[in-house]
């Protein structure tokens, strides 16, 4: 299908300011939304209330009002510019609410604006707690006992009937706000009471609680023509308990045996193509590998927190594809922009590993509570490519600028084993680094899973570091020349920093770089190009890896090398 002729000017709405539970990804899709929108010859009105983002620079849309993102300010702009449509879904929460505001106000209507994208009605269908539970049981799609509730009386009825532990999750909110686990009555009042002030309907579900169950997402594509897509399977290390904004999230997904990938799969096709949602969504999987039984968590509607990882872990520009399909582009119309050969029709395929790392800002609230739940308390995160899992996850953690370059810190050598391990049962900002303490002083795999219920798979990686520690560890008296080729080959291959090799040889970090480079162990560049190499790639981005064959071919002409801000 080609692109609407009618589209002559198209309004993007922004997330507004960076809070926490709400990073920047957000202006990442609506900055990739505005360019692909401006290729296309259309003209671009942007209303953000944040400054400090890129989507705001007046080089990205043709039009940039910087106000306050409410149903009366945007409705003078749509009055004043007379959009011929509204693209909501390219601005988290936030727009999808205000886009949803304005239609059911009747402000697009009167002004003859067209919603982009995923229609009114499915967006209503995956927000509004009682109609996706509706549409989840016309699917017979699994999901956990629930109950919709508008006063924290019906919340303590329903609590008596199945009892508790309990999740509470408002509706048309995002990062968790308002939700949570309520573990009795005193904490349901609470949670209940501030979720429906949260929620802009006054609406929550409670549902019965699977924590502990292994959450599995999927990023899926569909366009007007009912083509579909899975663009990438991520698994979150942390059982479900934890706010996927909160959790170490690995892509694809690691643990999961063909039985289960090709059933959660199919069930995230069937729903994108019931809700009729056209463009990014993601659907959210609780997933008990004892059984094969699985419940629909969440689907957002929209370009998510996620999508963003999944873009940059695939290659496939989830957002600018996205908005070519509000436009009226179907899949097989749109071309790869890395490969130029493919369309993109064709499902990502990787050969390597990612790992999304949060940033907490705990080091600016010391007095704050450090448990994670449902409600996501991280304002950033990192993400790390490595051809292995413990490659990625080293490359995470020296990126996160919290002063570790390992899977070691300063404060935890001293501390009790019954601590540890009451830190490893509760989800913390911490827990990676004391499960790798308590793997070095013994615990195994299975022992850290019955308390956690951390797949012992995940364990066990971080075991190989331990071990690995260990084995570099055992040269310390003999210095850096003494430890052998092979041995600081596999440590480099593992992801090990210079630093960390140091510290555990006892020696100088810049004797291990000497070392290194003499032997010649140098790092290489590995492709990011959506296609396994299976295509040449136009324009990839790369990744290091200490291997052997380097994919990026480095031209002769001038370079200037730009720093981001980490």
């Amino acid at each position: 299908m080609p692109i609407d002729p009618t589209l002559k000017k198209v309004m993007v709405i922004g997330s507004g300011p960076i809070v926490i539970g709400q990073a920047a990804e957000f202006d990442y899709a609506g900055t990739q939304a505005c360019r692909a929108l401006k290729e296309e010859g259309i003209e671009v009105v942007l209303v953000n209330s944040n400054p400090a983002t890129i989507m705001t620079d007046t080089n990205i849309a043709d039009r940039v009002y910087i106000e306050p993102l409410q149903i009366s300010t945007l409705a003078e702009i749509i009055a004043k510019e007379r959009p011929d449509g509204l693209l909501p879904t390219l601005g988290g929460q936030i727009g999808l609410n205000m886009g949803k505001d304005l239609a059911e106000q009747g402000v697009l209507d009167r002004y003859g604006v067209r919603m982009l994208g995923t229609p009114l009605d499915a967006i209503r269908r995956a927000e509004d707690r009682e109609q996706f539970k509706n549409t989840m049981g016309e699917l017979d799609e699994p999901i956990p006992e629930s109950i919709i509730v508008s006063s924290v009386e019906t919340a303590m009825a329903f609590a008596d009937e199945v009892g508790f532990p309990l999740v509470v999750r408002p509706a048309y909110t995002m990062g968790g706000t308002g939700g949570g686990f309520v573990r009795d009555e005193e904490q349901l009042h609470l949670i209940v009471q501030g979720g429906l002030k949260a929620s802009p309907i006054g609406q929550a579900l409670v549902e019965q609680s699977v924590a502990g169950w292994k959450e599995i997402e999927f990023e899926v594509m569909r366009d007007g023509n009912d083509n579909c897509i899975t663009i990438c399977s991520m698994e979150n290390i942390d059982p479900v308990g934890v706010h996927t904004g909160d959790s170490i999230v690995v892509a694809p997904a690691q643990t999961l045996t063909d039985r289960e990938y090709q059933m959660l799969r199919g069930a995230s096709l069937k729903i994108i193509r019931a809700l009729g949602i056209e463009g990014g969504c993601n659907i959210q999987f609780a997933l008990d590998t004892d059984s094969f039984n699985y419940v629909v968590i969440e689907v957002n509607p929209r370009v998510s927190r996620s999508s963003a990882l999944a873009s940059k872990a695939t290659g496939y520009p989830i957002a600018k594809v996205a908005t070519r399909i509000a436009i009226g582009l179907t899949l097989d119309e749109i071309d790869n922009a890395v490969t130029r050969k493919t369309t993109a029709c064709f499902e990502p395929s990787i050969d390597y590993v990612v790992i999304k790392v949060p940033r907490w800002p705990f080091d600016k609230f010391a007095g704050a509570q450090r448990s994670l739940g449902t409600q996501m308390k991280a304002t950033g995160e990192v993400m790390a490519i490595g051809r292995t899992l413990e490659a990625a996850l080293l490359k995470a953690v020296r990126s996160l600028e919290i002063g570790a370059h390992g899977l070691k810190i300063d404060d935890l050598g001293d501390r009790p084993m019954t601590w540890l391990k009451e830190r490893i049962s509760e989800p913390n900002d911490e827990r990676l680094f004391v499960l790798a303490e308590a793997l070095r002083r013994g615990m195994t795999p299975a022992e850290i899973y019955q308390i956690s219920a951390i797949d012992p798979f995940f364990s066990h990686k971080i075991l190989r570091i331990v071990e690995m520690e260990a084995e570099i560890g055992a040269f310390a008296d003999r210095g850096i020349s003494s430890l052998p080729k092979n041995t600081l080959q596999q440590a480099k291959r593992m992801g090990f920093a210079d630093a960390t090799i140091a510290e555990f040889t006892g020696c100088e970090e810049t004797e291990v770089r000497r070392a290194r480079n003499e032997l010649g162990i140098h790092p290489v560049y590995k492709m990011v190009d959506t296609c396994a190499a299976e295509f040449e790639a136009v324009t990839p981005y790369f990744y290091s890896t200490y291997e052997e064959e380097d994919e990026a071919v480095v031209s002769d002409r001038r370079k200037i090398a730009v720093l981001g801000s980490g």
